[in-house]
Order: C-alpha cells, then sequence, then structure tokens
C-alpha cells in the first residue's frame, strides 16, 4: 500500500501507484478467459490475502549513516520468546532528548529504511527515534500465523514501548507513536491498551473508518500481483470483494475502535493525500470524526505516502508543530 516516501510494496505489482490514467484495452479473448476464471477468484482471492500480510522480504535500501543518524541496533523479543531465541524485531534506535520518543513504523511491504526521511527531520529537532521493522518484514523475526493479525501487529508496536521504557532507559519519556498505511492500523488500535499509554500519534496514508474498501482499491493500484483475467470483470468484482472479506477476517479486530478510555483523550495526526488512491481521505475524516483528539491535515496533490515527495515542508512542519503541541 505504499509509495513515495515509503517505496511501493511490489510482490509482483506496484503498490501506492495510481491506477493507470489510460484505461486499459481489454480483448475478446480477456473476457473470455475473465469469465471462465470466475471459479478461481476465491482461491486467489485468500492466496492475496496471505501474501499481502507475509510479503516477499526487501532489504534494507538504505541506512541511517546516509542520513546522518548514528542508530544503535536492538533485538526486541516477541510473544515471550527467550532475548536471541525466537522471534525478535529488528529495531535502529537513533538517542536524542531523554524525554521525548518517537516510535516509527513503516508500511506493508516495506522496511523501516523506508521511514529514514522521517526519521531525520525527527532527530534533528531533538526527538529520540526508534524505528522497527514489523514481523515478517525486513530483519524482523517471521510469524507464519494467518488469524488475529490485528493483535500481533499492535503486539509490534507495544514490544518496541515497553523495550524503550524497561530496558533502554526511557521510562519517564514522553512517547508518540508514528505510523504508516498498513501500521496506522495497529498505531491506533494500541489505544485499546492501558498498559502501552502514549502521549500521541502520528498517522501517515491512513487509517480509514472501513477497511474492506482498502483491499479492493489495492488490487485496483496493482498493489498485488493479479493476471489480466482477473483484472478484467467478472472476475475483477469478485476478486476485490473476496479479498476484501478475507482479509478484514485475518486481522480479527474491532474495528473502528470504540471512541471510550484512550481515544477520548489523546492527540493524533492523520495525515492524507488529496489524491489518494488506496485510502481516500474520505474515509480518514470519517474515521477521525469519531475522536475528539484527532485531526486530519490534508496535503494537496498527495497520493497514497508520498506526502515528503510532494509537499516536504508542510509535512514536517505538520508533524513537528503537533508533537511540539502534544509532547511539548
Amino acid at each position: 500500500m505504499d509509495a513515495g516516501a515509503q517505496d511501493s510494496v511490489d510482490p509482483g505489482g506496484t503498490a501506492g501507484a495510481p491506477p493507470a490514467s489510460r484505461p486499459r484495452r481489454v480483448t475478446p479473448l480477456t473476457r473470455a478467459l475473465a469469465a471462465l476464471a470466475v471459479p478461481v477468484v476465491p482461491l486467489y482471492a485468500a492466496f492475496l490475502s496471505y501474501l499481502v500480510f507475509h510479503p516477499p522480504r526487501r532489504p534494507h535500501h538504505r541506512t541511517p549513516e546516509q542520513f546522518g543518524l548514528d542508530a544503535e541496533e536492538l533485538l526486541i523479543p516477541l510473544d515471550g520468546s527467550p532475548a536471541g531465541r525466537g522471534r525478535s524485531l529488528h529495531v535502529w534506535l537513533c538517542p536524542g532528548g531523554s524525554d521525548r520518543v518517537v516510535v516509527v513504523g513503516h508500511g506493508i511491504g516495506l522496511s523501516k529504511s523506508a521511514s529514514l526521511a522521517q526519521a531525520q527531520f525527527l532527530h534533528e529537532a531533538g526527538y529520540t527515534v526508534a524505528m522497527f521493522d514489523h514481523r515478517n518484514h525486513g530483519r524482523s523475526g517471521t510469524d507464519r500465523a494467518s488469524w488475529g493479525l490485528s493483535r500481533r501487529h499492535t503486539d509490534d508496536v507495544a514490544a518496541v514501548l515497553e523495550h524503550l521504557r524497561r530496558e533502554a532507559g526511557y521510562a519517564d519519556a514522553r512517547f508518540a507513536v508514528f505510523g504508516f498505511s498498513f501500521s496506522t492500523f495497529p498505531s491506533l488500535y494500541l489505544l485499546r491498551r492501558p498498559d502501552c499509554a502514549v502521549d500521541a500519534i502520528i498517522c501517515d496514508s491512513g487509517p480509514a473508518l472501513e477497511l474492506p474498501p482498502l483491499f479492493r482499491n489495492f488490487v485496483l493500484a496493482k498493489g498485488v500481483p493479479v493476471p489480466a483475467p482477473l483484472r478484467t470483470e467478472p472476475s475483477l468484482g469478485l476478486l476485490g470483494r473476496v479479498f476484501g472479506s478475507i482479509g478484514t477476517a485475518m486481522l480479527h479486530a474491532e474495528w473502528p475502535p470504540p471512541a471510550e478510555d484512550a481515544y477520548l483523550r489523546t492527540p493524533v495526526l492523520m495525515l492524507a493525500g488529496d489524491s489518494d488512491s488506496i485510502i481516500p481521505v474520505e474515509g480518514v475524516r470519517a474515521l477521525a470524526d469519531r475522536y475528539p483528539g484527532a485531526e486530519v491535515r490534508v496535503l494537496p496533490g498527495t497520493e497514497h505516502l508520498q506526502g515528503m515527495k510532494t509537499a516536504p515542508e508542510e509535512y514536517r512542519s505538520a508533524v513537528l508543530d503537533f508533537l511540539k503541541r502534544a509532547l511539548g
């Protein structure tokens, strides 16, 4: 789901890219194959649902040093695994002020190296920045589970926060979490956990009020590999609906989170591109309207996760102004 400052997923497609400006020419043979392929569409949708949460790994394509960051590498155990054994999260910790920390995620199919531009300006502003790879991404551990994925990805964020507070000397710091596209959902879902309190949340290109349409949009944006017959009606419509249903079910989440407890008092900044074809700004606004502390900043002429490219100064200013208000 991720392009621009966050590079595209591309497990055979170009995630985050807007739909082609020219309509695709469909031959009679392709239409015939699309009709014949209808019976296999549910199976392919199930394959895509697993693939999108377990994408081919992409190596870190940039390093903290290239952005002037001196990063310490951490391995944080997951799911009760002993340190150094079992699943773990790989983290780049860039120390700044000990009183303000920003935990930075990434888009689906990517790694923390895609968020280095954001980490750079945060660190320059004096924040300690902890960048991590979600499970099944970058250098973090593999998790082949296909159910309860919302809880598992939220566990990733919670594990980084807990480690920084208990093991890294930031017990008294104020914390913000910065999510991108798919990681905006666990970032916001974190507020359901009273033992993982944070002081602010920043979301780039998400989340939205409804989940199934996002999977369908992902297909239309060519974010996943789909053969030509399945990108043609009648297969295309069925694929989008089944992909949306299965992908949402795999998350097994109560969404949207109820407007109660921490959702009533935690400040949330949602950055939305007005040209986002995957998570449209209307869906972001509809979700933000549920929570009194949420605000939406719309970036003009911006597609999915391209704010740092299309409006870099406005992007930085929005994030830093928000964090100044939220963390002091």
